[in-house]
């Protein structure tokens, strides 16, 4: 788990500077920090929505995933979640769970954080999760600049995330083929989608309710393809 461990620091590294210069960001620059943030993220997001080549296999993976996330309420347990944390930290204002949510959701859906895993998984060196740590760092002053120290907490779920996925791959390599990854990382594409629109605040999409759409994806993908 080297390269999770190193996206891990890489965020705390790069909240922690945002923190710090965030009284000294003007508001404006935030905004279209923001803008490029969720044009980039809606880029990516169709780049690996077109992969499929089960459109079909696509749509219902995203219809049952997003009706089981809407019916077990995993947007609202989160909130509730990031509000016991926004009180135990004492964060001021109304942007920590924005930025825990919305940081959490950029750094575990993309596709390095799930292939990258994978990689590590099948005992190749972390080289994908090297590149995303630069990458999630960077984005990581951005965000916390505007949206505080929610953002550098996000570590937190991308280290269960990205380690869970590691370790399952260690022990289910052989059953994970390319035609498999090629679905998830195409269900993966269309939730960045829908994340990259809330972000530049187009509509508010319920992307945690539509998470369990990757758990869906490999058991389809698994029988049916």
């Amino acid at each position: 788990m080297i390269g999770t461990i190193a996206n891990v620091i890489a965020i705390i590294l790069g909240s922690t500077v945002g923190i710090l210069i965030k009284s000294r960001l003007p508001e404006k620059m935030s905004d279209i920090i923001f803008q490029a943030i969720g044009l980039f993220t809606i880029v990516l997001g169709i780049s690996m929505a077109i992969e499929t080549n089960n459109f079909l296999l696509i749509a219902f993976s995203l219809l049952i995933g997003s009706v089981i996330g809407e019916c077990i309420g995993i947007e609202n347990h989160l909130d509730k979640l990031t509000e016991k944390l926004k009180n135990r930290f004492k964060s001021p204002g109304d942007k920590f769970s924005e930025g825990f949510i919305m940081a959490t959701l950029i750094y575990c859906i993309g596709p390095m954080a799930i292939l990258g895993s994978i990689e590590e998984g099948l005992g190749n060196p972390p080289n994908l999760l090297m590149a995303k740590s630069i990458l999630d760092g960077v984005a990581s002053i951005a965000l916390s600049s505007a949206l505080g120290i929610g953002v550098m907490l996000s570590s937190i779920p991308l280290l269960l995330y990205q380690g869970s996925i590691t370790i399952f791959a260690s022990y289910v390599s052989s059953y994970l083929s390319d035609s498999l990854i090629i679905e998830l990382t195409s269900v993966g594409g269309i939730l960045l989608l829908a994340l990259g629109i809330k972000i530049i605040r187009v509509k508010d999409f319920k992307v945690v309710n539509m998470l369990p759409s990757l758990l869906v994806v490999l058991l389809l993908s698994y029988f049916f393809i």
